[in-house]
């Protein structure tokens, strides 16, 4: 979702911010870096220590995750160059779509209805679906089971590093967007801009030349 469909990471660094501000901590932006696209049980332990117990972590992560949605509802959120335009192509086409995402399920459908693609997703997993977070595979796993799809018949469409490790031990293909980071994606793009109009039906059939930089 976040860095796909759209990318709310200036909204997650305010509101992470300001969380820790209020505990009398302070974040640095390379920490948030660090830990954004991960479930929050995997890096607050090591931001606030062992003081807190696992009630009262999850209870911080809990009020973070919802001072983050007032801040996409405030200020709201625009679709990542092509994004939009993908979804509803293949939407269009007869495919299945389904977001699975490190985020608790209310962030990723407060996204999705501030882009307006909320009806064009067939299911949603999020981080409260699944036991552990990427780059294991469980949360791919969970949706292609809810879609009913066999996981070699999948394609996820990621943007970082441990989602396509995630892609890979679930036996997706995957379709890595970053114009940065070098992914070890089935195919690689900058932008779903720069997707070639047969790409997902190119890759679905393992047909060869995909591979863009």
């Amino acid at each position: 979702m976040d860095g796909t469909l759209a990318d709310s990471s200036e909204y997650h660094w305010r509101a992470w911010r300001d969380a820790m501000a209020a505990v009398n901590r302070t974040l640095t932006h390379a920490q948030f870096a660090a830990a954004f696209g991960q479930r929050n049980d995997r890096f607050l332990r090591g931001w606030l220590g062992d003081a807190l117990s696992d009630e009262q972590l999850a209870r911080f992560g809990d009020d973070k995750e919802a001072a983050y949605r007032r801040i996409v509802e405030a200020d709201g959120l625009v679709p990542l160059p092509g994004a939009a335009a993908w979804v509803r192509r293949l939407r269009a086409a007869g495919w299945q779509q389904a977001v699975a995402s490190s985020a608790p399920r209310p962030n990723v459908e407060v996204m999705l209805r501030a882009i307006g693609l909320d009806t064009l997703v067939d299911t949603i997993v999020g981080a409260e679906d699944v036991a552990v977070g990427k780059p294991d595979p469980q949360v791919f796993l969970a949706a292609a089971a809810r879609l009913d799809t066999p996981p070699s018949r999948c394609i996820v469409v990621e943007d970082a590093a441990v989602g396509i490790e995630a892609a890979r031990r679930a036996g997706m293909r995957s379709i890595g967007v970053s114009r940065t980071a070098a992914l070890e994606a089935d195919l690689r793009v900058a932008s779903l801009e720069d997707l070639a109009e047969d790409a997902f039906d190119r890759l679905l059939d393992g047909r060869s030349g995909l591979r863009a930089t």
